[in-house]
């Protein structure tokens, strides 16, 4: 998992640098185009912000890494996986009970976890199992949840990061403002509004994507846990006393039938 992690981020921490990075032309001399984007969105002559724009760069790559690493961690075929519902399914059919619970209790797949939790309940009753559904849905999503609610904490602290390195670039500036008794060079009051706006621009660089990952992913383990609940309730019905009751029903309902049909006396055929 670490090494996917790192496989992903790297190569977007090295595409960020590219442009400090830049080959030399044919003459041997950078384009002065590139050197000027390249101080204007990626340097900073003052140290700490420098730090702040490369500490935001940093996050923003690894944000987007983590991101994805965690897409590819929760999909269905993970959460609910087709195999482990055909499995309890066949083994609950041919009423192999003690299988379908060893099965279960090895899955680690949100529905395994699931299955097993209502199956370790069934000597209590069916209500003893649907609550046990209940408690370990709660248990498990949370347990889901948790890792990307990094990824909430990284959207919110990176513009605040942002305006850190705001509010800083704007009291260098009104400091050479004041050193020069109101009369300052403007390419020294640059300094200083460059550093402000460029910080904010990682830190929203940093907090959208974040943000915008968070809410996709979230709501794709809230739709994924829900149909598992369901999924894991379908699975137990067979343990519902009504289930039973009904099968029973329609099977004495069957019996009474063809005997009758065997008692009722055949016509004779006519000369």
């Amino acid at each position: 998992m670490m090494r996917r992690f790192f496989t992903i981020t790297l190569p977007l921490l090295m595409l960020t640098m590219a442009p400090l990075a830049m080959a030399q032309d044919d003459a041997g001399t950078k384009t002065v185009e590139t050197q000027s984007y390249a101080r204007m969105f990626l340097w900073s002559d003052d140290v700490i912000g420098l730090l702040i724009i490369w500490l935001l760069l940093l996050l923003s790559a690894l944000s987007i890494g983590y991101a994805f690493n965690l897409t590819m961690r929760y999909r269905r075929s993970t959460i609910l996986p087709d195999e482990t519902k055909t499995q309890l399914e066949s083994l609950l059919a041919e009423k192999k009970y003690r299988e379908a619970i060893d099965f279960a209790n090895a899955d680690d797949s949100y529905l395994g976890k699931l299955c097993a939790a209502a199956l370790n309940e069934a000597a209590n009753g069916f209500s003893a199992m649907e609550r046990a559904i209940e408690e370990s849905g709660d248990a498990e999503t949370s347990r889901i949840l948790r890792p990307i609610e990094y990824l909430n904490v990284l959207g919110n602290i990176a513009p605040m990061m942002g305006l850190f390195g705001t509010v800083y670039g704007m009291i260098l500036a009104f400091q050479q403002l004041v050193a020069s008794s109101g009369q300052p060079n403007p390419a020294d009051l640059a300094a200083g509004i460059s550093t402000a706006l460029v910080t904010t621009f990682w830190g929203l660089i940093v907090a959208i994507p974040a943000l915008a990952s968070y809410a996709l992913v979230r709501n794709k383990i809230d739709a994924l846990t829900s149909e598992g609940l369901l999924m894991a309730e379908e699975l137990i019905t067979p343990f519902k006393p009504g289930a039973k009751r009904a099968s029973g029903s329609s099977s004495s309902s069957s019996a009474a039938a063809s005997s009758s049909s065997a008692s009722r006396p055949q016509p004779q055929p006519q000369a």
